[in-house]
């Protein structure tokens, strides 16, 4: 497979090409590196967001919106499918990268250049690392980053500061709602690789989820985005071998399952970190086993959307 860094870095570039069209910004840090502003400053739209959601899956997923309902109302969903699950959601799309500093910037990052570090656990489960001169990591967060993240990526990646390029968004932002959105998958493969699955042995993956309204407070945008995930997100498995707990990989299993997400973040003190992990899942899973059973297991909950939402 070539570096995952490598074709992000081609999409990254079609976003400074377009960034009129999309309505998103691109400047050059004083040490050469690049930011691309999808939804601090900028306005990016849902454009915007599907090519966000491109970069962090490093081009191995197709992205698209389709029109749903929650409610009885319609509402915009996005779909995303892949026929590389491991690596293109756990080795890049996976939100794994904690960025605090001293100068008070915070962030979460995900993409491709997580690939190039391979500290977490999913990289040795998977097997797969990359080597790249360019490092493309997405950032989550309400401000833009400087020298110092830029250096700190740089310095873990090993690439020169011109080489690392940082698209960043706000979790309330437009962009934000509909990369959120298009985890829906992400989150199934993860949830079987915590329960001890093999990832390599998911096959496809695809998952759908409903935008949640747009919010610039970024605690109820939070909320809202995940909430959409876990009682609106559908995700259709292809798998090479069965299992006995698939039941486990979807939200409806949570103990405090109804409870909307705000609560459950405002009770880890706002610590992203000390949510269960067990929260982040879709409300409904398919897995297709080859030459085996076919299992659906959860549901979803349009009351639960439609309160988190704002319905009126």
């Amino acid at each position: 497979m070539e570096s995952i860094n490598r074709t992000a870095i081609e999409l990254v570039d079609e976003a400074l090409d377009f960034a009129g069209e999309l309505d998103v910004a691109g400047y050059e840090l004083e040490n050469g590196a690049t930011v691309v502003d999808f939804g601090v400053e900028a306005n990016g739209g849902v454009e915007a967001g599907l090519l966000l959601t491109e970069i962090q899956t490093a081009g191995l997923a197709s992205v698209n919106t389709r029109m749903g309902e929650v409610a009885d109302a319609p509402r915009g969903y996005v779909e995303l499918s892949t026929d590389h699950p491991a690596v293109a959601l756990l080795c890049s799309q996976k939100a794994g990268w904690e960025l605090a500093f001293e100068n008070g910037f915070e962030g979460l990052g995900s993409g491709p250049a997580r690939a190039l570090v391979g500290q977490e656990t999913e990289f040795e489960r998977v097997g797969y690392y990359d080597s790249s001169e360019f490092a493309t990591l997405t950032i989550e967060s309400t401000s833009l980053p400087d020298e110092t993240v830029s250096e700190h990526v740089a310095d873990l990646a090993e690439v020169d500061p011109e080489g690392v390029f940082l698209p960043t968004y706000a979790t309330g932002s437009t962009a934000g709602s509909v990369s959120t959105a298009a985890r829906a998958a992400e989150l199934a493969v993860f949830r079987l690789l915590e329960i001890g699955y093999e990832p390599t042995d998911v096959l496809y993956a695809s998952g759908s989820a409903p935008i949640a309204p747009v919010t610039r407070d970024e605690d109820l945008a939070m909320g809202r985005t995940n909430d959409a995930l876990a009682y609106g997100g559908e995700v259709h498995l292809q798998v090479a071998r069965d299992d006995d707990r698939f039941d486990e990989i979807v939200s409806t299993v949570r103990d405090d399952y109804g409870t909307p997400f705000v609560e459950v973040f405002e009770d880890a003190d706002w610590d992203f970190y000390e949510v269960p992990e067990s929260v982040f899942a879709p409300a409904k899973v398919t897995v297709d086993v080859v030459d085996g059973p076919v299992y659906t297991v959860g549901e979803t909950d349009e009351e639960l959307l439609a309160e988190s939402f704002g319905y009126r």
